[in-house]
């Protein structure tokens, strides 16, 4: 009886980074708090489509990607090879790597190959290819040419003239991965090297140059599946990890649950009600020790640091250990700036941007003697200033750009950072400040609790967690419909949808 087919994903990771102009490939270059590379790996750690990883890296750097891997504590990652001095070499590398690991009997393995300078590549993408690889043995991911394409010719010292420009409709733009069977992107390659003249720049047109009878599958790409090859790319990618967003994790199960918290400790400001309220009672009721900090509560006021110090302090004592810190405590002040008086703009800041740093700075100590992560927490606002909103979304902002800095920062000690973005949430100040409103149209603040609590367990670090009523683990983009447009519809009312207690 044939052994269950795995799938393989196989992260290219061979190139030096020449175009980028850097003295390290660009692979591991560090964007939101980790390295390319990274990121990338994480894509497939998390997915439940795929089986193993495999890296193939550049030679010279390949003890610093296993390094990085072990720091990581991915999993999935079974091994790191070199690769070869061109995109097919590496390729067969992995090929041959691959088969000499196959056990006798087992099924033909599906292969996904990816570029490790994609790191924005989606779950649904995953799943598509490893999905159509049930019916096709070859498999591209592909968007529509928003351009228009035109062939060239070189006329000597006249320079280029345009020979042809194809049909737009008929163009795509191919990304990757690019999902094989094993024995079909063997026997391609097998068959190319057959060919004095081989050459190719990606593994698909192998297939389709020397397998002709062997469909190539389409796969529907996505444009924020970007590859990170010339300078502006690592800014463009590094802007798409702040504004794309990361999936959050699925939720777990209640052992998961409850062998990830049990004596634990868990630090929380803001915990009076609301999400605040609802992460303390949820990681409470799985084993972990809660220290619960607010204004009202406990006379804790965020934007004092001594009273940061001091309730880490206790809780420190009190447990011996801190494994999370997490600040839900905020303040929303609608109205226009000019009018808006110093004690307002003075109260909110020091409440949503600087309570935020002083929560962080004193947290490191204790953060770094687990490796544990701090939680902050944002209003997808943060993404475009609006009038009346100027205090707000500043402030948010700023909170994503000092996730990912600190992510970035403290990697080294371990300690992990992130932001979660919830949707607009039914909490106890929504509801004094708006009413009742459609139970559809709101979040439970149970909802997001849980999934602050599946972020606090995860390996995530320097993301903006998206929280959403119609799919709360999917990447999106930032809608239009967000927090700060639901207060501008009555803004006249100058009502708190956060306080210092707690969203």
């Amino acid at each position: 009886m044939s052994l269950t087919a795995r799938t393989i994903a196989v992260v290219l990771a061979g190139g030096t980074g020449q175009r980028v102009g850097l003295a390290i490939p660009k692979q591991l270059v560090k964007i939101a708090g980790r390295t390319i590379l990274e990121h990338t790996l994480a894509v497939f750690e998390e997915t439940s489509s795929v089986d193993e990883v495999m890296v193939v890296m550049h030679p010279d750097y390949v003890a610093d990607v296993e390094a990085i891997v072990a720091a990581a504590g991915l999993r999935k990652v079974s091994r790191v090879i070199a690769g070869g001095s061109t995109r097919n070499e590496t390729t067969c590398r992995a090929i041959d790597a691959i088969s000499a690991g196959l056990a006798e009997g087992e099924a033909d393995p599906k292969v996904l190959f990816h570029d490790a300078v994609r790191p924005l590549l989606s779950q649904r993408v995953i799943d598509d290819c490893v999905a159509a690889l049930d019916k096709y043995e070859a498999v591209d991911v592909a968007i529509p040419s928003a351009d228009t394409i035109i062939v060239t010719r070189t006329h000597g010292e006249d320079g280029e003239f345009i020979t042809d420009i194809p049909d737009r409709s008929r163009l795509r733009r191919g990304q990757t991965p690019q999902a094989f069977l094993l024995s079909t992107i063997r026997r391609a390659y097998a068959v190319a090297a057959g060919d004095p003249n081989f050459e190719a720049t990606d593994d698909c047109s192998v297939v389709l140059r020397y397998l002709p009878d062997v469909p190539v599958h389409v796969v529907e790409g996505e444009e924020h599946n970007m590859k990170v090859t010339h300078p502006v790319d690592i800014f463009i990618a590094d802007k798409f990890f702040q504004l794309a967003h990361q999936a959050a994790p699925a939720h777990g199960d209640d052992d998961t649950y409850r062998a990830a918290l049990q004596g634990t400790s868990l630090v929380v400001f803001g915990a009076s009600y609301g999400i605040g309220a609802d992460i303390a009672d949820f990681a409470e009721s799985y084993g972990a020790t809660v220290f619960r900090f607010s204004r009202s509560g406990t006379g804790t006021f965020v934007e004092d640091p001594t009273h940061v110090e001091k309730a880490l302090a206790e809780a420190y004592e009190s447990a011996g250990r801190i494994d999370y810190v997490v600040n839900t405590a905020g303040v929303l002040r609608t109205g226009k700036l000019a009018e808006t008086d110093h004690a307002t703009i003075e109260s909110a800041t020091l409440v949503n941007y600087l309570a935020p740093v002083h929560i962080a700075r004193a947290s490191h100590q204790y953060l770094a003697k687990t490796r544990g992560q701090l939680l902050l927490y944002t209003s997808s606002s943060y993404t475009r200033g609006r009038a009346g909103y100027s205090l707000y979304s500043s402030a948010k902002a700023a909170t994503v750009n000092l996730t990912q800095a600190l992510a970035d920062e403290w990697a080294a000690d371990g300690i992990r950072v992130n932001c979660v973005n919830p949707e607009r949430t039914r909490t106890p100040m929504r509801t004094k400040a708006f009413g009742d409103e459609p139970a559809d149209s709101l979040l439970t603040s149970e909802s997001v609790a849980r999934t602050s609590v599946d972020v606090l367990i995860s390996q995530l670090t320097g993301h903006v967690i998206d929280v959403r009523r119609q799919d709360p683990f999917k990447t999106v983009a930032v809608p239009e419909g967000d927090l700060a447009d639901a207060f501008a519809k009555g803004d006249e009312r100058d009502a708190d949808a956060e306080d210092a207690e707690g969203i």
